[in-house]
């Protein structure tokens, strides 16, 4: 951001001008940009998504179709909405836009929970593959040492700057493809039917499995929209933004759907249950020894760096753009050093994951699938709000600016994209959607304390104009003489009449 960003005043909600000028010439070119939606949606927990399946059997890979074609929707309406609605803040930008203030800072506040909440899921997950080398026996204290580690290694990177980011971001996404890729093309040569178990192995209907599962597996997708959060530093946003956002979630699902199947084929169901690096021990599975998965684990390790570097700054940017909107707290809008980098978003982010991960380790019985829940309700809010701020559009103005067959595309996508943020809701679960929803009610006194300042100016200006400004007092009249009485009746009446009917001079 440069000094003429952060002088210029905030945008009003109604034009949805939200893009900072001078940004044409971002940071991010098409492939980091893709690379950061890669790199933010392929984290860790594609290496444990096998494991969290194995509940339910292979049914789990029906519901991760149907979530691909969900997020699939998504990332178009998200392409859509970042051209329409150009500039850093993805969500929050459009709920704002469409919505007002209110509705655009309960998604920032959303968003900004799936942000820092994920963060802990990836560092628990990411913890599970350092362990294949040290900790081997799980101790619980050295499991969190490791986690913490994971969380603050990508925040010292991005408070170096943007620049390390981006560099950082392409290689972390290069070095863990390979891996996954060759799980999702030469891994389906060593499948075995016996493998697989039951296709239901839940023990509930068919509807409910897949929509439970489909919650899991929509964790795999959380990040398709990180390029549009980050489009005020990306050059060519309106054109290079969409792409991104459906190019790197296409890689993202050829890879989740060949790899998760390569895997739940190579790897016994029962040990597949249990397994805290199941990639390992597919690839243990396929090539014998344990070199081989070994290879995979450091993939993963790299995997999941690159993943925290990205949302670490996808942390930090969302809340910065509705800062700079008076609807999070001024800190987050500040910057500092040459590279411009919100370290105070980025700080209490981390700090709050660290919390997070802590609790959950010492808590929580399934580490990972409770917070994977959570941040997929809190993620699934903000996508849901984005698919009606399109929906709105096009309702109101797509007659007007789209042709009929464009018009009948996008409200399709559209819908779909909104329906599928239902489902998702519905598959969390009634636990994780009464701690959801409460964890994001308690921005509403956040809001309220944030528009404090407004609201008292404005009773002000309301109680001046409701009480009239009282009366000047009367000057004490004196008893005048008689022959004053007359001239001031004689003089004074047309002298004042001659001073108001003649015309001024203008000076």
């Amino acid at each position: 951001m440069s000094g003429h960003d952060r002088a210029r005043p905030p945008a009003n909600a109604a034009d949805g001008d939200t893009q900072q000028p001078g940004r044409e010439s971002g940071t991010f070119g098409l492939p980091t940009a893709t690379a950061l939606v890669v790199g933010s949606v392929i984290g860790t927990g594609v290496f444990a998504l096998p494991s969290a399946f194995a509940p339910y059997g292979p049914i789990a890979l029906v519901a991760f179709v149907v979530v691909t074609i969900g997020a699939l929707a998504l990332a178009a309406v998200f392409g859509r909405l970042s051209k329409r609605v150009p500039g850093s803040g993805g969500p929050y930008v459009y709920a704002r836009q469409a919505f007002g203030e209110f509705a655009g800072f309960l998604t920032a506040w959303s968003y900004w929970i799936t942000a820092w909440a994920g963060n802990a899921a990836i560092a628990v997950a990411w913890v599970g593959y350092v362990e294949v080398f040290v900790n081997k026996g799980h101790q619980t204290w050295a499991s969190i040492a490791i986690a913490l580690t994971g969380l603050w290694l990508p925040a010292a990177v991005n408070l170096v700057g943007v620049r390390s980011i981006g560099v950082f971001q392409v290689v972390t996404t290069v070095l863990k493809f390979l891996p996954l890729a060759f799980m999702a093309t030469a891994g389906l040569l060593f499948m075995k039917s016996a493998n697989f178990g039951a296709f239901n192995a839940s023990g509930t209907s068919a509807l409910g499995a897949v929509s439970a599962a489909g919650a899991i597996a929509l964790f795999s997708y959380i990040g398709l929209e990180t390029a549009s959060v980050a489009a005020g530093r990306v050059r060519e946003p309106e054109r290079n933004v969409p792409r991104a956002t459906m190019y790197g979630t296409l890689a993202c699902a050829a890879i989740y759907l060949l790899g998760t199947l390569a895997v739940l084929g190579t790897v016994p169901h029962a040990q597949l249950g249990s397994s805290a690096a199941p990639f390992t021990d597919a690839m243990n599975h396929i090539a014998g020894g344990h070199w081989a998965g070994n290879l995979v684990a450091a993939a993963a390790i790299i995997s999941g760096l690159g993943a925290l570097n990205g949302w670490t700054l996808i942390c930090a940017e969302m809340p910065m753009a509705a800062a700079r909107d008076g609807l999070f707290p001024a800190t987050f809008a500040k910057v500092r050093g040459r590279g411009e980098v919100p370290a105070f978003g980025i700080v209490t982010a981390t700090v709050l994951a660290s919390v997070l991960t802590v609790v959950s380790y010492t808590r929580f019985t399934k580490v990972f699938t409770e917070i994977v829940l959570l941040s997929v309700l809190t993620a699934v809010i903000p996508y849901l709000v984005s698919a009606a701020a399109q929906l709105y559009w096009l309702v109101l103005h797509g007659h007007e600016e789209l042709d009929r067959r464009r018009l009948a595309r996008d409200t399709t996508v559209t819908v779909l994209a909104l329906a599928f943020s239902y489902w998702s809701i519905q598959g969390s679960g009634y636990q994780t959607v009464y701690y959801g929803l409460f964890t994001i009610l308690l921005g509403i006194p956040v809001y309220i304390w944030l528009k404090r300042p407004h609201a008292e100016h404005a009773t002000a200006a309301l109680t001046a104009a409701a009480d009239p400004p009282a009366a000047p007092p009367v000057p004490a009249v004196t008893a005048p003489q008689p022959g004053a009485a007359r001239g001031a009746r004689s003089v004074g009446l047309s002298t004042l009449l001659r001073r108001a009917l003649a015309p001024r001079r203008q000076h």
